[in-house]
């Protein structure tokens, strides 16, 4: 799911008509299909865990970059880079892996996608009135502090409601999978420290390079943004997906999209104005924003009424970011 929908309401189905004087056989049925279906919650919260870290990678990458071409004096690049990475993650993130096996929304987004909508209406208006400062930057900040608290609250009541699912599980510690509970704590600093020193050289030469890119061939850095850095920080997302895609895995992956569209817009765009202000591009006025308005809408029908994606749609998608790409480039 996506990063505000830890907490999707859960159903253990109970037979209603199973008695006190029940028999031991009638009852060992119910303990089996209630365990049966607790295995299931627990093995979907694993892939969403997992889900999630690449969308937190994603996210931090992001928000580098965003602080680095402000410090680099490329301003264009951080705004094109979250309109840009916003349309990539729906034609490009769900497009691909939907060629590969199919997507399927097995899970209810649709409070979670009226939300990104409207943090993509606000994200226009706000942008109507650039360039973007630290005023903006306090309105969407107050917007992902909003959600966040939903979030955390909503876990509190669905952790209540799931705590006495355990104790009829036949072992209630079995490891997650992807978990690995007997990694050393010397190897998880380890990896830690590694990632806290990539990200940041890797966001910098990314920036550094689609710099020198707009340079060197006249390219405007908000259509650098918009394509090359936009691409780049969305590959945690499409790594993660088609991987999950391959093994039949992918039912959280428009969960993962909008999560990650929402904090793209209010989070890493709210952080970044406090580096310096953001001017806004008149061609991001004109076209990108609506495109990416537009790519938003595109999923309502497999949100609200959970259509599959299947290949065609995943071709259509693919083709449309293709299209969206030669068009910015040409």
């Amino acid at each position: 799911q996506s990063i505000f929908k830890f907490t999707q309401p859960i159903t253990i189905h109970r037979n209603s008509s199973m008695s006190a004087t029940a028999s031991p056989k009638e009852l060992q049925k119910e303990a089996d299909q209630f365990r049966s279906e607790f295995q299931s919650i627990r093995d979907a919260v694993g892939r969403v865990i997992v889900g999630q870290e690449h969308v937190v990678e994603a996210t931090l990458t992001a928000i580098l970059c965003g602080g680095n071409v402000l410090l680099e004096g490329v301003p264009g690049l951080a705004l094109g880079n979250v309109v840009g990475s916003n349309t990539a993650n729906v034609l490009l993130v769900l497009g691909v892996p939907s060629l590969i096996a199919g997507l399927a929304a097995t899970s209810d987004t649709r409070r979670e996608y009226l939300l990104m909508i409207a943090a993509s209406f606000v994200f226009i208006v706000l942008c109507f009135f650039g360039p973007l400062t630290w005023m903006h930057g306090t309105i969407l900040l107050a917007g992902i502090v909003f959600l966040l608290g939903d979030a955390v609250r909503s876990a509190l009541v669905h952790r209540r409601e799931v705590r006495g699912a355990a104790a009829l599980c036949e072992n209630p510690e079995d490891e997650l999978e992807e978990a690995d509970p007997d990694m050393p704590s010397w190897k998880i600093g380890m990896y830690l420290v590694l990632g806290m020193i990539g990200l940041p050289l890797g966001a910098n030469l990314l920036i550094e390079s689609a710099t020198e890119i707009a340079s060197e061939y006249g390219i405007s850095d908000t259509v650098i943004g918009l394509t090359l850095v936009a691409v780049g920080t969305s590959l945690p997302e499409l790594a993660t997906t088609v991987m999950a895609a391959f093994r039949r895995q992918a039912d959280v992956a428009i969960g993962n999209v909008i999560g990650s569209n929402v904090f793209n817009l209010l989070a890493i765009i709210g952080i970044a104005v406090f580096v310096g202000p953001i001017p806004v591009d008149p061609g991001l006025l004109r076209f990108d924003l609506w495109v990416m308005l537009a790519t938003s809408l595109i999923i309502a029908p497999f949100v609200f009424y959970r259509w599959r994606m299947g290949r065609r749609v995943g071709l259509a998608f693919s083709a449309l970011y293709v299209g969206y790409i030669v068009l910015l480039l040409v």
